[in-house]
């Protein structure tokens, strides 16, 4: 029976069909059961309500409480709310099937213990103080005997004087939310509960939309928000962070508020229905669902490296790039800076000019130790100050063969110093593969099979790159930076060909990142061999063979040519799409003279491909050409569909690939800037014509940090494996923790590798702790065989290691979804 009113105390306005129960249905004993007191007092009188077998044989059942506190005709949406949720108990598999019994008597709550026969309770009312004291007091009886509860919109402004009842339902409206329906888009960012999997990720509907007095994310699990671009917020809003669904596991029970559902139409939208049924299977007990993913408190940020000991790099070099083995172990490198204590040598007329110490450690969590396992002699160790000074290269990156648990082999990305060359100030960079000692932890430095070398020039800073990562076919990524100076052209596009070091440029990208036949700016792709030799893959950008009519030249070891400097990538081997981050230049507004601001970028990347740098950056915004023999003169725009290289300064093709627009870019002014343009496809790049495409963004000072792709593994053993709520969700972030990024964001398949925005964004600040006793410089982070994440952090210095430097492990500590199996609901007959 799906039964409607425990009185007719407040039923004026109803329409006929929803009478009262008559008194033979009370007698009949379907809302009989033992007594819920206010107050488990003795505790064994509550453990005996009846929730998950209710009485009388029947299956479980929801109650629908639409009592109000305000006198008059009832709302429509009462009506439209309970017809809505009485077709949801009666549709779907018989095992998820529910009874209904709506009533607006509050006395339900205290008479009886009659509560206690209902698997969730459902507040459909329009606000106000609706239960007095000892109702409430019932109600909060009935959650911590495991009850359940869902609250739909106004719910919200229910009990405004209660402080549980608030942490029941999470947060409170603002009292000047907007009162108009408006459209909005909504993004569903739980892909595995009940309640939001088999929505679209954006979700485009009207309704009535909150903003909140205290933004609940954190202290809830918000599995969906509203995106406030896409309506009329007013003066409240919450920003980019607007939750708008969420659960909890609370006070014993689970809680489930939507802020949707104000609008009589919404209960006949078949999304709106799938969302509610969701949230009644999981309060109901009827199925299981993770309500804690997101809850701050769930997480646990340990740090696992001590100080080093004074001049010593025991524990950590420089931070620069970390890799999980197989078995739990975390290797991670210092790039070559050595403590403060430690001489640092500028001048060329040395020949231990920038010598430094590239380290690699070995974290092992069996016994919570660190072995230095080796240093390579690197060109690294120069420190900071003026542009010609300072240095990026080093021991940039590090990789592990797919066969390491049986091989041991240790790939490194390095410059080594014995390679460099003083007086043209060149040297080489190479990739080669070395031997661990798996019991000892111990590299074999006289182990080295050299795969890839090449030039770099080191006359002047900057930008090595150095991240690596392997596909599931064997393919080994390998990022290189532009290797060219920041300066010399007002922040801008780099590409001044002017300044040279006897015949080699150092401040035109067009040399590196934008020359085909140059491996410095790139992303590159090779097939190692045993033998210590590679070949080419198919499907790189170039085959090594192309020549046009200027007789240029190709690499075919470029899958992805124009970056900047990409510290950072890594390659989801479940769909083998590469991600990759690098930083921008350095200009801190748009200029409509040269072009766009610095943009710091994330890109998807599904094929080979050419991402712009130094001709376009973002969404394929133009950078403006430079005159000779007067770089400070501007020429015309870059054309990004048809990109030329005419510099100087380029040995390749004149012709490159088009350009392909980038997942993420973002600027001191926001995320995504983006500009009208003219009719040659030209932003105006002024500073109040800009829209941010991405709100949740903003940089200042920035270093994009590329991060990891999660994969939740079922059959991880150990404890503080991260949830399986954030499985394919991509972590971007920064290397400074203020307003910049540090976010899970989904994207959508179907666009991101061609530069489709993401579509979902949450901040994970709250989970990796920031600010200077937390993890404050993130310099690298992957996930390990255990789900547990772990982070470098470089510390608080530049081109050297100081008492911050640390590796640490962030682990979820919340448990596994709720009910737990032995708890769930007997399912109807």
């Amino acid at each position: 029976m799906y039964l409607r009113g425990l009185s007719d105390t407040r039923t004026r306005g109803r329409r006929p069909w929803a009478a009262a129960v008559t008194a033979s249905v009370l007698a009949a004993g379907l809302l009989s059961g033992p007594a819920a007191h206010a107050r488990p007092a003795p505790e064994p009188t509550l453990t005996t309500m009846s929730i998950t077998s209710p009485p009388g044989g029947s299956g479980p059942r929801v109650l629908v409480f639409h009592g109000s506190a305000s006198a008059g005709e009832e709302s429509p949406l009462v009506n439209a709310g309970i017809e809505a949720i009485e077709r949801i108990g009666l549709s779907g598999p018989a095992a998820e099937r529910f009874e209904v019994v709506a009533t607006d008597d509050a006395s339900v709550f205290t008479d009886g213990g009659r509560l206690g026969g209902f698997n969730a309770v459902v507040f459909l009312t329009g606000g106000g103080d609706v239960l007095d004291p000892e109702q409430e007091a019932g109600l909060e009886a009935y959650m911590e005997a495991g009850g359940g509860f869902v609250g739909i919109h106004d719910a919200a402004r229910a009990e405004p004087y209660s402080d549980w009842f608030t942490g029941l339902i999470g947060a409170r409206p603002a009292a000047s939310s907007p009162t108009s329906v408006q459209r909005a888009t909504v993004e569903v960012g739980d892909r595995r509960h009940p309640a939001t999997k088999d929505l679209p990720v954006q979700w485009k509907r009207p309704d009535k939309w909150f903003n909140w007095v205290k933004n609940p994310s954190g202290a809830v699990h918000t599995v969906a928000r509203v995106r406030e671009s896409t309506y009329q917020p007013g003066a409240s809003a919450n920003g980019w962070d607007h939750p708008v669904s969420w659960c909890r596991d609370y006070d014993g029970g689970r809680s489930f508020y939507t802020g949707m559902g104000g609008t009589v139409s919404a209960y006949d939208e078949t999304d709106f229905r799938t969302h509610l049924r969701g949230a009644l299977l999981w309060t109901s007990r009827l199925t299981r669902a993770d309500c804690k993913a997101t809850i701050d408190a769930n997480y646990k940020a340990e740090r696992l490296t001590r100080p080093n000991q004074p001049g010593q790099n025991d524990q950590i070099g420089e931070p620069h790039g970390l890799v999980t083995a197989p078995d739990g172990r975390v290797l991670y490198i210092g790039r070559g800076g050595a403590d403060s204590s430690q001489p640092v040598v500028t001048d060329w007329n040395d020949p231990n000019i920038g010598k430094g110490k590239g380290e690699v450690h070995v974290y092992d969590p069996r016994t919570k130790q660190v072995t230095l396992a080796g240093a390579l002699t690197v060109f690294g160790n120069k420190g900071g100050g003026d542009e010609l000074i300072k240095v990026e290269e080093g021991l940039l990156g590090i990789e592990l063969d797919p066969g390491f648990q049986r091989n041991g082999w240790v790939y490194l990305h390095y410059t080594p110093h014995e390679r460099i060359n003083r007086d043209t100030r060149m040297a080489e960079r190479r990739v080669s593969r070395f031997t661990l000692d798996l019991a000892t932890n111990k590299l074999d430095l006289g182990s080295e099979k050299v795969l890839l070398t090449w030039p770099v020039q080191i006359h002047s800073c900057c930008h090595a790159g150095g991240g690596m990562a392997w596909d599931s076919r064997g393919n080994l990524y390998i990022a290189t930076g532009d290797n060219n100076s920041s300066g010399f052209s007002a922040g801008y596009s780099g590409n001044n060909p002017q300044p040279a070091y006897k015949g080699v440029s150092f401040a035109d990208a067009r040399r590196t990142a934008g020359n085909t036949n140059n491996l410095n700016g790139k992303i590159l792709r090779i097939h190692p061999e045993p033998d210590g030799t590679y070949t080419l893959p198919a499907g790189n950008l170039f085959t090594g063979k192309e020549t046009d009519e200027g007789g240029g030249k190709t690499r075919g070891e470029i899958y992805v040519m124009g970056v900047r400097n990409p510290a950072r990538i890594f390659v989801d081997k479940k769909t083998d799409t590469l991600y990759a981050g690098w930083v921008g230049p350095d200009a801190s507004a748009p200029s409509t003279t040269w072009g766009p601001a610095k943009y710091d970028t994330f890109a998807v990347i599904t094929e080979a491909g050419n991402r712009g740098w130094p001709y376009c950056m973002g969404n394929k915004q133009p950078y403006r050409d430079r005159n000779l023999p007067d770089p400070s003169k501007p020429l015309g725009w870059y054309d990004c569909d048809h990109p030329k290289n005419e510099s100087p300064n380029n040995d390749g093709l004149v012709n490159l690939p088009p350009v392909t627009g980038n997942t993420i870019w973002y600027s001191p002014q926001g995320g995504a800037p983006d500009f009208p343009r003219d009719a040659n496809g030209v932003p105006s790049y002024k500073t109040e014509d800009a829209t941010y495409l991405l709100p949740w963004l903003k940089g200042g000072g920035q270093a994009a940090m590329n991060g990891p792709v999660y994969r939740y593994d079922p059959a991880a053993t150990g404890s503080g494996q991260w949830p399986a709520y954030w499985d394919g969700k991509w972590f971007v972030g920064d290397f400074y923790d203020a307003d910049q990024p540090r976010h899970a964001v989904l994207t959508d398949p179907r666009n991101h590798g061609s530069g489709g925005l993401p579509i979902h964004a949450e901040t994970l600040k709250r989970i990796i702790p920031v600010g200077n006793d937390g993890i404050k410089n993130l310099m690298d982070w992957k996930f390990g065989p255990d789900g547990a994440l772990y982070v470098l952090d470089y510390g608080r210095g530049f081109f050297t290691s100081d008492a911050k430097s640390a590796l640490w492990r962030v682990t979820y500590t919340g448990g596994g979804p709720t009910p737990s199996a032995d708890q769930l609901a007997r399912r109807a007959r």
